[in-house]
Formats: C-alpha cells, structure tokens, sequence
C-alpha cells in the first residue's frame, strides 16, 4: 500500500494552507504524504470516512495543566484528547525546575499524545491549587531562581516551549510584579517566549503587559474584573490595543476563573479577536466549565468568531507561538496529526466564569483524531456534558480527584 491511512471525504479546513475545500489527506510514515481531491481508497491500508466532518490539523491547546499525579490541579492528556480533537497540549507551567525531570519521565514519555510545556519560573511549579488550599507558587520570592529555569530549559530543550510565570495576588501574594521580572529575564536568557498569567491585582494588567515582548504570551486575556482588558463601558482599554500592536499574543487560557462573556463580546466588537484559543483545562475546570479546548472553540463560535478564524485560533496560531511549524498544519511533509470534527446541531448551554449563560445552535464535537498516522477514534460520544454543568461546591482535593479519576478500589 502507498499510504497507512487515508481521511477520505472530508472538508479540509487548513488555515495555515488557506484551505477550505473538499480534499482527502493521506499519511504515510506517520506524516502528511498526499492531499488532494480524490486519492483512490485502494491506496491505503486503512480508511477513515470523514464525510460531513471537518478534517483540520491536531489541535494544539497552548494552554492546559496535565502533570497529573505529580500536582493538584493536573487532568491525563491521553483521556481528554481524542474527545477534544487535541493532539499536543502544552503544559502551562504546572512543573518548576524542581520537578520537571519528574513530569517528563512519568507522563510526557508515556503519554500517546504529545505534550510540550512551559517550565515555571517558580522552583516547584504549581503546587498549592485546590478548592481548599490556594498558595501561591510565587509568593515566596526564594523558589522564583532564574538560573534554575534557564539549567531547566537548556536540559529539557526539545520538550520546554518557554517560561511561564503567574502573577496576580493569588499566584503571588504580596511579591507584586518581581516574578513577572525574574520570568523575563530567565526567558531572555534562555532565549524563550514568556507566557504570563493575570489574576487578580496586585499586580495590576498595567503594570504586567509594558514589560511583555513580541512573541511573549498574556494568557487570560478575556478575563472578568478586576484586571479585564475593558473598561465598565466595554471601552478597549488603551495598554490592551498598545500590547496587540507590539506583537504580544492573546490567549484565552478559559479555566476555572479567567473567560467572561461579556468582556469576550467587548472586545470582539472592537476588533481584538484572541490570537489563541486555549483552555487552561485542569482538574478544577474538566467538568465545567471549560471542559476541554473544543467547548472553549465553540464558545467563540457562539459569540461570532468565524469557524476558519476559531479553528486557526488552535492550529496554526498556537504552533506559531512555540516555534513548531510541523505542527498546526496538514501541508505535505508535515507531521499527521490530524482532527476530524463535526458542527453538532442542537440547543448547548455554556457558561463562563462569573455563571453567565450563554445558548449556541451548534458545538464543535470529535469524531477521533489522527496521532503520528495513527487513528484514534473519539469513543466517549456524549456531548451533553455542558448541559448538566453545576459549579461544585468546596470539597477535598481527594475527593475531586477521586471523582474525576475514579476511586482507589474502583
């Protein structure tokens, strides 16, 4: 046979190509080896009928929290990603120089599904994260080292995409904007992009984004009040507009606590459409009300954003921001990860991260995804999970993990 698999039927959507047409894809040697309109179904050892689905790159989730085991708030990226049409995530600094050697040996070597990750400007990466226990991994200056990062980085250089720093009185306490600082120089040094983080002030977004570069990331960039990118009005606010112009990337990083409706609706009025559309999915949002990258694609969706912009939002943009040019496309020669997903019809609640509500007559689900030229058909076809989404109330971290994951002795 010519090729391993062969997508046949779909509607390739390719940003990065410029193409929306009907085209098959073909994959051979775990890699893009044909596209075109009609590739002969006996030239294949397998095929996968894609008719009525989109067929696009792998989706890239430059923002997800998948050390799991190893800290509080990590989900397994293997169980999330033929759902969610994701074939990398991109660890947001979940692991410190501390423990990154740990998270490289446990679960980016033996997940199927790739994963990358930024390495924390904090020593132990994100340790203190539960509904009951919230200590900021950069309220204490001591585990903030850059020299650790860069050791960090120069050691796992083919898995580490840049640095990542949290800042915000709950990541930081009262540290203010000293680990924004200590971040940038570690990612200077290292030659990396930064990824910051905003919760809420102190620091204020206005002390946090003069110091971003271009090709540096300001992750929840549609985040509620205090520190939302809009005034009360729905006005841009001018450091906003400033920073898109310098080249900073926007990425939603949704999550537990960082999406508003109302300020995504603000600033896609004023033409500030995300560069990225991320999920910060963690243990304290899989269930709602993130749930994976696709809810959060479909969300956008919901609130205009054009499909091929959406899907663009998660393919090419997030490969762009980490310098992996073979991932993100379905260009011939690059590597075959491939999603194929539907435009499901239907009534879908989302909500955001103040409660807000909002009805779409469509969601974006997965049919399967395509790992290296391998298929991996999505085989947890319920797609009414946002319907039954109810904020939890406080429990243990034990207990949240034992739900999502299963007890000991189940």
């Amino acid at each position: 046979m010519q090729f391993d698999l062969l997508l046949k039927g779909g509607r390739l959507i390719d940003p990065a190509a410029g193409l929306d047409a009907p085209r098959d894809v073909a994959i051979a040697n775990g890699r893009v080896a044909a596209v075109d309109a009609d590739i002969p179904a006996d030239s294949a050892a397998q095929i996968v009928d894609a008719g009525g689905c989109i067929v696009t790159p792998g989706l890239v989730d430059l923002h997800s929290h998948v050390y799991w085991g190893g800290t509080s708030l990590g989900v397994d990226a293997d169980r999330l990603a033929a759902k969610s049409g994701t074939t990398t995530f991109i660890d947001a600094g979940s692991a410190g120089a501390g423990n990154f050697l740990g998270f490289r040996r446990h679960v980016m070597e033996r997940s199927k599904v790739r994963i990358l990750a930024y390495v924390n400007i904090s020593f132990a990466g994100i340790f203190g994260f539960s509904q009951t226990v919230s200590v900021g991994e950069c309220s204490d200056l001591r585990l903030c080292e850059p020299r650790e990062v860069v050791a960090a980085a120069r050691e796992h250089r083919d898995v580490v995409v840049g640095v990542k720093v949290r800042s915000g009185k709950h990541a930081g306490g009262t540290s203010g904007i000293a680990p924004v600082d200590l971040a940038l120089e570690a990612a200077d040094q290292a030659g990396l992009p930064l990824m910051a983080h905003i919760d809420e002030p102190p620091p204020g977004r206005s002390e946090v984004l003069p110091r971003l570069r271009r090709g540096d990331i300001l992750t929840h960039c549609f985040r509620p009040f205090p520190n939302a990118p809009v005034f009360a009005s729905g006005a841009v606010r001018p450091d906003m507009r400033l920073a898109r112009e310098r080249g900073v990337i926007f990425d939603i990083g949704h999550g537990m606590g960082s999406f508003d409706f109302a300020v995504a609706r603000a600033m896609l009025e004023e033409g500030l459409a995300p560069d990225v559309i991320s999920s910060d999915v963690h243990l304290y949002c899989v269930d709602g009300p993130a749930f994976d990258i696709l809810v959060c694609m479909s969300k956008l969706l919901a609130l205009g954003m054009p499909l091929v912009e959406v899907l663009r939002a998660a393919t090419q943009a997030p490969a762009q921001a980490i310098a992996r040019p073979d991932l993100g496309t379905l260009a011939v020669g690059t590597v075959g990860d491939v999603a194929v997903l539907r435009q499901r019809p239907g009534r879908f609640t989302f909500v955001d991260a103040v409660g807000a509500s909002l009805v779409a007559d469509q969601r974006l689900v997965s049919e399967g995804i395509v790992i290296g030229g391998t298929w991996w058909p999505n085989e947890a076809a319920d797609h009414n999970e946002t319907e039954r989404f109810v904020a939890q109330a406080s429990h243990t971290h034990v207990e949240v993990a034992a739900r999502h994951f299963g007890h000991r002795h189940d």
